[in-house]
């Protein structure tokens, strides 16, 4: 039993401190902001409801103006690990999951 909390709390420390690691926190950002647009995660942000693009967007200028200035918010200010959450990503996967079987409807019929 010791042996599998210790797996699960490591696990979770190395989250964070690759969570950490990787800086987009330092700017506000959260995960989902940072995804490459392709075309099913445009059609995932065509679905989001107005507000949560709209607070999307200014994380994302926030971002390119401290990045601009060189320089990255107040610790106190940062995205903690605890309270980034996926809001965009179960929409891409459900996007592609229609993509994929529009295509395949496509080429069989």
């Amino acid at each position: 039993m010791a042996l599998r909390t210790t797996k699960v709390l490591y696990n979770n420390s190395l989250r964070k401190w690759c969570y950490n690691l990787a800086g987009f926190n330092k700017y506000g950002l959260l995960r989902d902001d940072c995804l490459h647009e392709t075309e099913d995660v445009k059609e995932a942000l065509r679905r989001l409801p107005e507000h949560v693009v709209d607070e999307r967007n200014y994380r994302m200028v926030r971002a390119i103006q401290l990045s601009m200035t060189k320089t990255i918010l107040p610790k106190e200010e940062w995205t903690k690990f605890e309270e980034d959450k996926l809001y965009l990503t179960p929409i891409v996967d459900q996007v592609k999951k229609e993509r994929l079987e529009r295509e395949k409807w496509e080429k069989d019929y």
